[in-house]
């Protein structure tokens, strides 16, 4: 399908027979999902879209654009972000080698099946990605960056709070199936502004439409490239989670709008909706000078009042199936989440929350947040990292376990407990309490809520905890519902 412009803007009768299109497209509630099944079919995934104006910041089209959804591949857009940012800042060309380790090689497909020793350059690495959507190339940038697809997810995350993608949270370079690994439309948005608006020079590699590597000829998986007038990028994405995802940036003339389309049904249903979200919008986006200034970062610098502290030396986290279960992060957005999926839509909550800082809403992001941010003033805040672990024989403060209400009796802490955080603030850590059990879906019904006054290194903190689990397994069922309603936990033995 080409989308031709032969005037300076559509008729209204054609913009709302797109919009009555696009919606028969879309019928099906965005926040229900049938789940695939092996053998194929039922498959309704969760839909999610987002227009905005590049020049203005305006929204021209949305539709749940605040829930939470997987990004699946693309998650390559950030992981390219800071390549380009090794780039820019001279700490790698186009020509340096990344060598692909046996744990990048063994990546599931898409792949580009390089050997485990090999190298790419940087150059191949960023087209391998573009086109191929290549999980191993992936794995092995954040691994040649980080030294660690782990820490280099961090990094990811990071940089996603700081440009004010405050409810996205990596969890790989891919965008391979992980629970964690969670966006909105809404967030990608400003991830498609800020690539460009960061990295022109390397924008250009979003529009290579085949990679010679090695004798063979690798085609885009973007089938929108050179099919529809003005699009010049940037990025596909399919799980069966996700359903299929595209982020789209196209301008003509004056005109620059960026789009994202999360859970088609099929990537041609999905290139459809697409193609009309630009044949609609495209025509009418502001076409004089831009108004509204570059997304670009803010500086991650850390927040004292909030940390999530490393539990004493002596004390045991939970075990689960990935031995991740007990990793303990502070709140990685600063607000609840209020926009979770119902009907099994909601990304599901396992324990791979990694401490971030989280970054303020850029300025040129704030014309289009959510609406929520404002009720949530922490969300433009920053958090520290997480305090050491407790020395042996370090000085500590007696420990007074307070009820989290003034009004509320002295608790009695069970074998098990969860910890969400640790204030700086007593007041902090109660209001968090409140929150988190008024949000916790019931699962905290019979859990008292207290404070616990540690003090490490001449800091004092008030760690904010649930008491009312016997077993680990109870802990952990409650922290893993906290976590689906946007909370962060771990549970510890009291």
């Amino acid at each position: 399908m080409r989308c031709v412009h032969g005037q300076s803007g559509p008729a209204l009768p054609a913009v709302l027979a797109a919009a009555a299109v696009l919606t028969a497209l879309t019928a099906s509630p965005a926040e229900a999902r049938r789940r695939a099944h092996h053998g194929g079919g039922g498959y309704n995934p969760p839909y999610a879209a987002m227009v905005v104006d590049a020049k203005t910041g305006r929204v021209m089209h949305a539709v749940n654009e605040d829930a939470l959804r997987h990004p699946a591949s693309i998650t390559k857009v950030m992981t390219l972000y800071l390549l380009f940012e090794q780039l820019e800042r001279g700490k790698m060309d186009l020509d340096t080698p990344l060598t692909v380790s046996a744990n990048a090689a063994r990546m599931p497909p898409s792949k580009l099946g390089v050997r485990p020793g090999s190298t790419v350059t940087v150059e191949e690495a960023i087209k391998a990605l573009v086109t191929k959507s290549a999980n191993d190339i992936a794995c092995a940038i954040g691994e040649n960056i980080a030294g660690s697809e782990a820490a280099f997810a961090e990094m990811m995350t990071r940089k996603a709070h700081a440009l004010g993608m405050t409810r996205t949270h990596y969890a790989n370079a891919s965008g391979l199936p992980d629970s964690d690994q969670i966006t909105t439309a809404r967030d990608l948005t400003i991830l498609a502004r800020a690539i460009q608006d960061r990295f022109p020079r390397y924008y250009r590699y979003f529009q290579t439409r085949s990679f010679a590597f090695k004798g063979r000829v690798i085609g885009n998986h973007n089938h929108l490239l050179g099919r529809v007038e003005g699009v010049d990028g940037i990025k596909t994405g399919y799980t069966r989670d996700s359903g299929f995802n595209l982020m789209t940036s196209a301008r003509t003339g004056d005109r620059h709008i960026v789009a994202v389309v999360l859970g088609g049904k099929s990537g041609a249903s999905r290139d459809n909706i697409m193609a009309k979200l630009v044949q609609a919008n495209l025509p009418v986006a502001y076409a004089g000078a831009r108004t509204t200034a570059p997304v670009i970062e803010v500086a991650e610098r850390p927040r004292p009042a909030v940390v999530a502290e490393r539990p004493v030396a002596t004390r045991t986290l939970v075990a689960s199936a990935d031995e991740d279960d007990a990793v303990e992060t502070t709140n990685s957005t600063g607000q609840p989440l209020d926009i979770a999926p119902r009907g099994g839509a909601t990304p599901q909550s396992s324990p791979k929350w990694r401490a971030a800082a989280v970054g303020a809403v850029p300025a040129s992001a704030q014309a289009y947040a959510p609406a929520t941010t404002a009720a949530f003033p922490a969300a433009n805040g920053k958090y520290a990292s997480r305090l050491p672990a407790s020395e042996p024989g370090e000085a500590r403060a007696p420990a007074p376990r307070e009820a989290a209400s003034p009004a509320a009796k002295p608790v009695t802490v069970t074998p098990w407990v969860i910890q969400l955080g640790a204030m700086d603030d007593e007041g902090k850590a109660k209001s968090m309490l409140t929150e988190a059990r008024q949000r916790s879906g019931g699962a905290l019904g019979k859990a008292a809520p207290f404070t616990e006054k540690v003090t490490h290194g001449g800091t004092t903190l008030y760690r904010a905890r649930f008491s009312g689990f016997s077993e680990a397994e109870a802990a952990q069922d409650a922290c893993r519902a906290l976590k689906r309603n946007g909370f962060t936990c771990f549970a510890t033995r009291s």
